[in-house]
């Protein structure tokens, strides 16, 4: 099952289920929107299935990509991990920074009143602050509670999203330094069309990851194709983590962070600020540029088949 979020002038807009080839929609009669329904997941999902089969049975009505918001376009909470070991090994020398524990996850929580919608202008105040793209994978989860194990964690992932989590990357260090956490750093974050349930992905959803392709492609050039399949931890791992101390309320998205492969000669990467630590290793320095206004990015999770289950974020940075 796929679904959407239409844009109807309220905050949390309308859901709508997505047809197979994302050319259709069909509402949902007494669910008005994804975080009512993620709220009242076990009541929500009988009608959410019957709207899915109407629709593949009888039709629906056309849909316009650029109605649609982010599939939720706020939530209570966001939580990015960073489980791509190469990634982080990768930043330490982007960055300068120590190494850091790797036996457990690293999280941060995030700004989550708003996800920008997968087609929008991405507004930067300045062209200098280091504007550079994420890309990775991330699950909706219902209510969790409080110390849950890793596999309980997994019956509470509802939906699964690919996320485009926007870096200030001359931001990022100074406040990384400080122990305290991002704020200046992290922006609002952009999400594909498409939130998916886990069987929509087949086989490319197996050991609590995202195992299929992410293509990233940087003013119309491939800048990378990594696969999700490389966590250190999985995401079940990740909503255990976040659960440790404190239950999750329904609605809590949680990012598996960047996505990073080993082979990143062959692959490339999902953000820039990792190629330039790339350069930096083979070089002494970076070669690679951070964003201008008016470039621009597009991401979108590739199946074997060739389909894109998340559809495609392609979005421009403008000055704010």
């Amino acid at each position: 099952m796929r679904l959407a979020t239409r844009h109807d002038g309220t905050p949390d807009g309308q859901l709508v289920v997505i047809s197979a080839n994302g050319e259709a929609f069909r509402t949902i009669s007494g669910w008005s929107n994804l975080l009512d329904a993620i709220t009242h997941w076990n009541e929500a999902e009988p009608a959410l299935q019957a709207a899915a089969a109407a629709l593949a049975a009888e039709g629906g009505d056309p849909l316009d990509l650029a109605s649609l918001s982010a599939p939720m376009p706020r939530s209570w909470q966001w939580l990015d991990g960073s489980a791509f070991n190469t990634h982080g090994e990768l930043m330490q020398i982007a960055f300068g920074l120590d190494p850091v524990d790797a036996s457990r996850p690293l999280m941060y929580q995030g700004m989550s009143d708003r996800f920008l919608a997968p087609h929008a202008d991405v507004p930067v105040p300045d062209e200098g602050l280091g504007i550079d793209f994420e890309g990775e994978f991330g699950v909706i989860v219902d209510a969790v509670p409080m110390g849950v194990s890793s596999a309980e964690a997994a019956q509470h992932i509802r939906l699964i999203v690919q996320i485009n989590d926007w870096s200030l990357r001359a931001i990022a260090p100074i406040e990384m330094k400080t122990g305290f956490g991002w704020v200046q750093a992290k922006p609002a974050c952009s999400m594909a069309p498409f939130a998916v349930t886990p069987d929509e992905l087949g086989p490319a959803w197996r050991d609590g990851r995202v195992c299929m392709d992410l293509v990233v492609e940087w003013n119309g050039r491939r800048f990378g194709r990594v696969n999700g399949d490389q966590m250190a931890f999985s995401l079940p791992e990740l909503v255990a983590h976040a659960a440790r101390t404190r239950d999750l309320v329904a609605g809590t998205i949680i990012g598996t962070g960047t996505v990073s492969n080993a082979e990143y000669a062959q692959r490339g990467s999902a953000c820039i600020s990792e190629k330039r630590a790339i350069e930096i290793i083979a070089h002494g320095a970076p070669r690679t540029p951070f964003m201008a206004f008016g470039d621009e990015v597009a991401m979108f999770g590739l199946l074997p088949d060739e389909r894109r289950p998340f559809g495609t974020i392609s979005q421009k940075v403008v000055q704010a």
